[in-house]
């Protein structure tokens, strides 16, 4: 019941982000998760049957949301993750540094204004890259190592406000 609650809240937040998307091309939207569930804990693990449904879930989630750039590490499972997102939008997953989160925040804020991109990171970087595009601390640290399920939704307007919706799927 809580999932159908937050996918409903979801759906009509993302209705509501097109929406201003088309009013105003100034909005940037980030779309930021940690991978989904690892099979293992080797080094670069690929997704276990659960979290390959996940990503199945989050795939149908936003099939009707124009994607303009996907972003993964280069590890298996946020490769994975990011997959079908990609796939829905016909586009290449490109690669990020977890390194440098000022920069490349900036960066991605300069080349996709008004743009929705969607970034698949981990539990000690998606909180570190979600600060970096809030311009101040939200997140004090990892998500906990066992939690998959964190959704967050950024908005950054032409004058530099930044919203954030955290959404559990």
């Amino acid at each position: 019941m809580r999932s159908l609650l937050s996918l409903t809240i979801l759906l009509f937040m993302l209705a509501e982000v097109g929406h201003a998307r088309y009013q105003s091309d100034g909005i940037t939207t980030f779309i930021l998760v940690r991978h989904a569930e690892k099979v293992d804990e080797r080094k670069n693990p690929d997704l276990s049957p659960e979290g390959y449904e996940r990503v199945g879930f989050l795939a149908t989630m936003f099939s009707k949301t124009d994607i303009d750039a996907v972003y993964s590490t280069n590890l298996i499972r946020t490769f994975e993750t990011a997959r079908g997102i990609a796939e829905n939008n016909a586009l290449e997953i490109q690669t990020y540094s977890v390194q440098t989160p000022e920069e490349t925040t900036q960066s991605w804020l300069e080349k996709h204004r008004g743009g929705f991109v969607f970034v698949s990171g981990h539990s000690n970087t998606t909180p570190t890259f979600a600060n970096a595009l809030l311009g101040r601390q939200h997140f004090d640290g990892p998500f906990d190592e066992s939690d998959f399920g964190n959704l967050l939704i950024i908005t950054i307007s032409e004058a530099g406000e930044s919203r954030l919706l955290h959404l559990r799927y």
